[in-house]
């Protein structure tokens, strides 16, 4: 691209309304100060930065902590307890009155202070996932935070960009940019420089690129001539959508699950409160009564406990390098069974290395690794003179003219800037001393994408152009009518293209990624079109090059394989290439599909091939939104990945999008629940097992709540049925379900990934959080708790004194949380009993029965909890019969399951 050099003038305050579409380029640089060639100085950024205020659109949906603090009491318990506290008042029980209203402010502050941590969480992740973009600034070539473009900057837009401002095109090249967001122009629009009507409408306004709008093609320099809410966009809609504010299936269905405890909690009430009253009972303690149970029924510390561990599961992720987009994500990824991934960069380390170069008159081994051009050529295994390979020298040349990639080094050594394919061929090219022409810019230039597989590049040379094209093997070679061979252009015959066929498929079968290296003179009146200038084609040679497996690649592969998860490769590299990838990772890989062969399969035919060991090669973004449809038609929990703009239907139709975060385009960030910041496949591996993790240790805190509450009904409702007096009142209830098992479930939840997570099958998405054994064990764990309560009641209940019955009372309010504390170790694993739990794999367990039995004895001995909380003194006798009493919740079942695991280990020969 060419720059114009436009010195700088003092700036004015820009507007959306200014008609920047009617101005000249060079005019509308001047008028905003911007040197196109060296951008803003970063003083001048700085200072219209703070005049400007950020590059974001404010969402008028942004929650505020009073309103989550105000959500807190906007319940129909909250309406129950508050009645409660009036009828205390009314009888005269001023101190339950106090106590019941203290314990539902300590409920909101607690709750309060768990989601907000977690909307804070949330922040956070939005603001790890703003957009970046590329811009000049003091003559440099930087990538920034968009939420950092100032008006003014110079902006540089590429193919799979996000538009992050509205810019004044002032070079451009081939650039096409979907504006369908803005206008509902379905079609991508062709861009140029040369101003327009001032009257134009915005769907007609080609030298301007829209914040928010989506670059599909080609490549462009632009001035930012309005940010944040000064856009067009910012009129009409949000620059990033927010994160979070969804609701998930999981969370659908705790809520309506909480609705039904609501509904139950309620009908009971009242039927147990008239029957009471029916049978003779006073009216005062049968309203009582009938509260006890409506808050013993909801476990009210259920969704704060929720929220808190998604976050902190979120805040997990973050550090297994999988930022999640979108709530929806860890529940999809704990029950995917296949993940669709790319090969470059994701199985592999994304570090090309140029290793073959074949040419008509002879075959080149480069050695050297990665970016460093420190190495040399070899024919035959000995060195040769570069300089004396006409045949490579030609091919190395438009190898690093047809290139955007550059390399530069530091303290730390070379790096590269651009893709590592084009990245690895002008580090061939410097390993023969070659170098980018200074100064030189296309006239012209086809970029790559997945439909072309192929890139060419016009230079002018005097007065005739050339063109310089890179591609794949089948594309290309197709458009080769001659060869340079010997230092000559000949006409290629048939068996000249057998030649070159086996060469690169040799290449490929090695595990090589290939490409042919091609150009075209052309005269100077020629058409520099796509359809004119890409034919009848030189060939130069054919370069293979390597990008090594990760590393850990193998061991991802494994453990998704031992978790049921179905691995399948879906790469735009050759067959061969994708075969012997696959293979050295573990993936099961006896055929190859070409993009070609799977397009000729009807959607019967290819449902069979996707039941085999099979890879997919040389594909579109189309053949992948196929394969995602196809496989969830099969009942498949689909994740895919990718990085491309066009990729974006298919991340969107997944049941989980994986972006890459480093080479991956905004259009597929934006697309996707997830972004990988690594591009690593084991952080999908990771993220897999931390979704497991998070959704066990939900269902294993509700089953405990839920088991807590049933003992609680269990022992109210016997104790109406036997006559007796209340036996935990509506303020030891909220004590218990509040402070004490509050506590407790979120050391449950904070349960690290048992052994057997990753050997065991994806769950069905379509399983409920409570199944059937589920509610066995609650069923059967809250029972043993509210009879054995009820027993400790009744065994001190020995007349109804007043001393007498506070003491049965205080022992059985005492009782059952000892009971419940013993109880939460059962739930601390929810697989096979083969699997063995450390007891101080989670101190937060153990920290969490220390201090709820703590709290406890608080209540029992301090004068000021006594009176809040209607609690006597215990002996040490009253303890040791209480422990007696609650040691069986925690034997019976654990020795069940030793014995049971003794028995599985003896089937299993172990």
């Amino acid at each position: 691209m060419s720059t114009t050099l436009v010195e700088p003038k003092p700036t004015e305050k820009s507007l959306p309304h200014e008609h920047w579409h009617a101005m000249e380029p060079e005019f509308a640089t001047g008028h905003l100060g911007t040197n196109v060639n060296r951008g803003l100085s970063a003083e001048e950024a700085k200072l219209r930065r703070n005049q400007y205020g950020p590059n974001e659109i404010r969402s008028q949906a942004e929650t505020r902590w009073y309103e989550v603090l105000g959500r807190q009491f906007i319940d129909v318990l909250i309406l129950i307890l508050l009645i409660a506290a009036g009828i205390s008042v009314v009888v005269g029980e001023l101190t339950d009155a106090i106590t019941i209203l203290a314990i539902v402010i300590l409920n909101g502050l607690l709750g309060f202070i768990q989601e907000w941590k977690a909307e804070r969480a949330l922040a956070a992740l939005k603001e790890m996932l703003s957009p970046q973009c590329r811009v000049i600034r003091d003559g440099d070539e930087q990538q920034i935070d968009a939420v950092e473009l100032v008006p003014g900057d110079a902006v540089l837009l590429a193919t799979g960009d996000r538009v992050p401002a509205d810019l004044r095109l002032v070079d451009v090249l081939s650039l096409k940019v979907d504006e369908s967001a803005l206008t509902g122009e379905s079609l991508s629009v062709s861009k140029q420089t040369a101003a327009v009507d001032s009257s134009a409408q915005l769907a007609e306004r080609p030298s301007m690129a829209w914040a928010g709008t989506a670059v599909t093609n080609g490549r462009a320099l632009g001035i930012a001539v309005a940010t944040g809410s000064d856009t067009e966009f910012g009129r009409i809609a949000q620059l990033t959508q927010d994160i979070g504010t969804e609701t998930t299936t999981l969370q659908r269905e705790l809520g309506g699950l909480g609705k039904q405890l609501g509904v139950f909690a309620i009908g009971i009430s009242l039927l147990v409160g008239v029957t009471g009253w029916w049978m003779g009972k006073e009216i005062v303690e049968m309203v009582m009564t009938g509260i006890s149970l409506a808050v013993a029924v909801v476990p009210e510390g259920l969704p704060a406990v929720v929220t808190l561990t998604m976050a902190l599961g979120i805040r997990e992720m973050v550090r297994r390098k999988a930022l999640l987009r979108r709530l929806q994500a860890a529940e999809g990824l704990g029950a995917a069974t296949v993940i669709c991934t790319d090969k470059t960069g994701t199985l592999t380390q994304n570090q090309m290395t140029v290793q073959t170069i074949w040419t008509p008159s002879e075959s080149y081994d480069v050695t050297g690794v990665g970016y460093d051009p420190a190495g040399h050529f070899e024919v035959s295994g000995e060195k040769t003179d570069y300089r004396q390979q006409s045949d490579l020298m030609e091919l190395l040349t438009s190898a690093l003219a047809c290139n955007h990639a550059s390399l530069a080094k530091d303290s730390t050594g070379w790096h590269e800037s651009g893709e590592p394919t084009e990245s690895a061929l002008v580090t061939a090219a410097y390993k023969a001393w070659l170098e980018p022409a200074k100064g030189v810019k296309p006239v012209a230039e086809f970029p790559f994408n997945s439909s072309r597989k192929r890139m060419t590049v016009v230079m002018r040379d005097g007065d005739f152009f050339t063109a310089h094209s890179k591609g794949a093997p089948e594309v290309l070679l197709p458009r080769c009518t001659t060869w340079f061979a010997d230092g000559q252009q000949l006409t290629m015959t048939d068996e000249d293209r057998t030649a070159i066929t086996e060469a690169y498929t040799e290449m490929a079968e090695q595990g090589l990624r290939t490409l042919i290296v091609a150009r075209r003179e052309l005269p100077a009146n020629a058409a520099l079109d796509e359809g004119s200038v890409e034919n009848e084609l030189t060939l130069l040679g054919v370069v293979g090059m390597t990008d090594p497996p990760r590393p850990e690649a193998a061991e991802a592969v494994q453990l998704a394989q031992a978790a049921g998860i179905r691995v399948l490769m879906i790469t735009g590299d050759s067959a061969p290439t994708a075969l012997a990838i696959a293979r050295r990772v573990g993936i099961p890989a006896e055929t190859a599909l070409t993009g070609q062969e799977l397009g000729e399969l009807s959607n019967e035919q290819l449902s069979e091939a996707l039941q085999g060991d099979v890879v997919f090669a040389r594909t579109t973004p189309e053949h992948k939104l196929r394969i995602v449809t196809l496989l969830q038609s099969q009942g498949h929990v689909v994740g895919m990945t990718g990085d491309g703009v066009n990729d974006a239907p298919a991340l969107k139709k997944a049941d989980v999008g994986i972006a890459m975060g480093i080479r991956g385009t905004e259009v597929a960030k934006g697309a996707a629940d997830m972004v990988l910041t690594d591009d690593n496949f084991s952080s999908i591996v990771g993220a897999i097992e931390e979704g497991r993790r998070q959704y066990d240790n939900i269902q294993k805190f509700v089953r405990y709540l839920l088991s807590s509450n049933t003992g609680e009904i269990v022992a109210i409702f016997l104790n109406i049925v036997l006559g007796g007096p209340l036996i935990l009142l509506p303020v030891q209830i909220l004590w218990m379900n509040l402070v004490t098992d509050g506590l407790t479930a979120v050391a449950l939840g904070l349960e690290p990934a048992e052994s057997a997570l990753m050997q065991a099958k994806p769950r069905d998405p379509r399983q409920p959080i409570l199944d059937r054994k589920g509610m066995l064990i609650i069923a059967a764990l809250g029972t043993y708790i509210g009879v054995a309560t009820l027993a400790l009641f009744h065994y001190y209940l020995q007349s109804n004194d007043p001393n007498q019955v506070a003491l049965a009372g205080t022992v059985a309010f005492t009782g059952i949380i000892l009971i419940e504390k013993m109880n939460v170790l059962n739930f601390r694993s929810l697989r096979s009993p083969l699997t063995s739990i450390g007891l101080f794999t989670n101190p937060w367990i153990l920290v969490a029965i220390a201090g709820t039995i703590g709290l406890q004895v608080m209540a029992v001995y301090l004068p000021p909890l006594q009176r809040a909380l209607h609690t006597v003194p215990l002996g040490w006798s009253d303890w040791g019969l209480m422990l007696a009493v609650a040691a069986p919740i925690l034997i019976v079942p654990q020795a069940y399951r030793l014995v049971v695991g003794k028995g599985l280990k003896k089937s299993h020969g172990l």
